[in-house]
């Protein structure tokens, strides 16, 4: 199993429809992979709606993905 780091940079650039932050969390959660995925908080989502815990909703995201 190989190990991936995914910049939320990453996710922006290459989602640029997502015009929300709850947009933004369904990206996340839909990531899948046989890999072990890493996520780097490199920068804070630039969305009007992008609460102050955003990093943690980011990550209750990623690990609701898989379910």
């Amino acid at each position: 199993m190989k190990a991936i780091q995914v910049n939320i940079s990453d996710i922006i650039i290459q989602h640029p429809e997502v015009n929300s932050f709850p947009e933004l969390l369904d990206k996340v959660r839909a990531m899948r992979s046989d890999n072990m995925i890493y996520l780097n908080f490199d920068v804070k989502p630039d969305y009007r709606d992008t609460p102050r815990n955003w990093e943690w909703k980011i990550e209750k995201a990623f690990g609701e993905g898989g379910k």
